[in-house]
């Protein structure tokens, strides 16, 4: 097919890099069972670090980039899915080694496909997307290890970007008092609105003097962070309390001791959300529509569209963007 229609493309070679918004045909995609009219997708910190020469994210150019997508299926090889169906895509290699959800039309392997679960829109569920599946596979794995509202405080670190928001905000849904951590004092009432019960500065949860254990002063805790914060966190967690962490923006690098681990038997938990198997992404996209779906969810996103993007992802690059940003690819 030689349908023309629109995609986000960046390419690079020697002496130039461009992102843009081109022209492209089906001939373009990449093999798939499923090809899906992409009606929204978001912002990632991924796809910032795709729009620009050294991110390290994207292996071969051209390539339109974009790690979530949800849209209507308009032609289908899998029997899983028919014309019509309303679906979700995100992470695997979305964006990353195949072409992604900032385009028109998209084609992606069956295994990848979601079905939109009842209770969610479209557009809901890229407000959502990869950042807010991440918190709730944090909270998954946290209440697996033990966490339950009666254990104590919970603290939600990097709490106004795409993960911490989400994670504040389905914390208090689900009863627990939830500590919020932020370098932005201008976003404290934000965070109230989402459900904080106390806001931290980041110096409050990473002090200049810390020892290999400190106070017991949280249940668990959401870390999209990492870093040396990661190792404060650590040291202060109650007995039996787990971590979750799922980014490095703070650093790779974790400065820490065997001690909280073996003296308060604290879990630090690896969160992926890129190949979490197919049937555990399904429950908890159903729990995202159901028991784990902020009643916040409006307030955490805001909406650009196509033709904004070249402006748009930068910003997240540049930590200036508050909970998600959704795309409004087409109608």
């Amino acid at each position: 097919m030689n349908e023309q229609f629109r995609a986000l493309v960046v390419n690079k070679t020697d002496n130039d890099f461009q992102v843009g918004i081109k022209e492209v045909s089906f001939n373009d995609l990449p093999e798939g069972d499923v090809t899906i009219k992409v009606h929204y997708s978001s912002v990632n910190y991924k796809d910032g670090l795709a729009s620009i020469p050294n991110g390290q994210v994207v292996r071969t150019y051209p390539f339109i980039p974009g790690i979530d997508l949800a849209g209507e299926v308009v032609e289908s090889k899998d029997s899983r899915y028919e014309k019509g169906d309303q679906v979700i895509v995100t992470s695997y290699e979305l964006g990353v080694s195949h072409f992604g959800g900032y385009s028109e039309f998209a084609r992606v392997p069956g295994d990848w496909v979601v079905p939109l679960p009842d209770g969610l829109t479209l557009k809901e569920a890229m407000i959502i997307g990869t950042a807010g599946f991440t918190a709730a596979l944090s909270i998954h794995q946290l209440e697996k290890n033990g966490l339950a509202p009666s254990n104590g405080s919970v603290l939600v670190t990097g709490a106004t970007g795409g993960v911490g928001s989400f994670a504040v905000s389905m914390l208090a849904k689900r009863d627990y008092h939830v500590v919020a951590s932020t370098g932005k004092k201008s976003e404290h009432e934000y965070l109230k609105k989402l459900g904080a019960k106390e806001i931290l500065s980041r110096e409050e949860v990473l002090p200049e003097k810390k020892g290999p254990i400190g106070q017991q002063r949280w249940a668990g805790a959401v870390d999209p962070v990492g870093g040396e914060q990661l190792a404060s966190i650590l040291t202060n967690i109650q007995y039996g309390g787990s971590v979750a962490v799922s980014g490095l923006t703070g650093g790779s690098e974790v400065p820490t001791t065997v001690i909280p681990f073996i003296l308060r038997s604290v879990n630090l938990l690896g969160i992926d959300s890129v190949y979490c198997p197919r049937e555990l992404r399904i429950e908890l996209w159903n729990r995202l529509a159901t028991d784990l779906k902020p009643n916040s969810i409006q307030e955490i996103g805001n909406e650009v569209t196509l033709e904004e993007l070249p402006q748009v992802l930068p910003t997240i690059l540049q930590g200036m963007v508050r909970g998600r940003t959704v795309v409004k690819v087409s109608q």
